[in-house]
């Protein structure tokens, strides 16, 4: 199990101070909700520690392995992965690719390939269709199941039960709760505050691009 601390983290994007001084810690194995307005910099925080925007000052550490400068390909080797709030999946791409691509460390384990399929049926069912075919929620649980296809230190996961049904959403609670009792730290940007209240161990709370309230759920 690994820690994220997020220590004095700015972040400029262009001529915009997004980040102003981040400072919270998501404990070890456990799943912290960031929650805030739109525009607090919630998904800033999360781009800066995948690498995606570079941090402007501060530290990031994953256990005891700085973060900050590193390249995002060098986050996700480090046991990083991130499920935007845009998806990203590989449109032309069918389910099967999408999952190839993301298993780094060799061929898909069925095993877990199964216990993803145990939440997620749909994916199943649509094994070798175009991603792009896909429902919006399908789509969803596909960028959720390739961060899971491979254990991971640390899930980002930004926004995953936006535009969602309420059966697959209590599909992904569970799901996310056994990713947790699996080892993994998960630091989680949600607005469902049912959702953040049953999944959330510990909160941080944005506002203006500063923390304002850490503590418990």
């Amino acid at each position: 199990m690994t820690s994220l601390t997020l220590d004095g983290v700015h972040t400029h994007i262009g001529r915009y101070h997004i980040l102003q001084g981040v400072d919270f810690v998501a404990p070890a194995g456990e799943t912290t909700m960031l929650l805030g307005r739109n525009g607090a910099g919630k998904t800033t925080a999360l781009r800066t520690v995948m690498g995606l925007w570079p941090a402007s000052r501060g530290s990031i550490k994953l256990g005891d392995r700085r973060l900050d400068g590193a390249r995002p390909s060098d986050v996700a080797r480090a046991g990083v992965a991130y499920v935007p709030e845009t998806m990203a999946i590989f449109s032309d791409l069918s389910v099967r690719e999408n999952l190839v691509l993301a298993a780094r460390d060799g061929p898909m384990d069925q095993g877990r390939l199964d216990w993803i399929f145990g939440f997620f049926p749909a994916l199943s069912k649509f094994w070798l269709s175009r991603a792009g075919s896909l429902s919006g929620g399908q789509k969803q649980m596909l960028s959720i199941a390739r961060a899971l296809i491979e254990p991971r230190a640390l899930l980002l996961i930004d926004e995953p039960t936006k535009g969602l049904a309420p059966a697959i959403i209590d599909g992904l609670i569970a799901c996310l709760k056994d990713i947790k009792q699996r080892g993994a730290t998960i630091l989680l940007v949600e607005q469902n505050f049912r959702v953040a209240r049953e999944l959330g161990d510990g909160v941080a709370v944005m506002d203006n691009g500063r923390i304002v309230y850490a503590g418990a759920m």
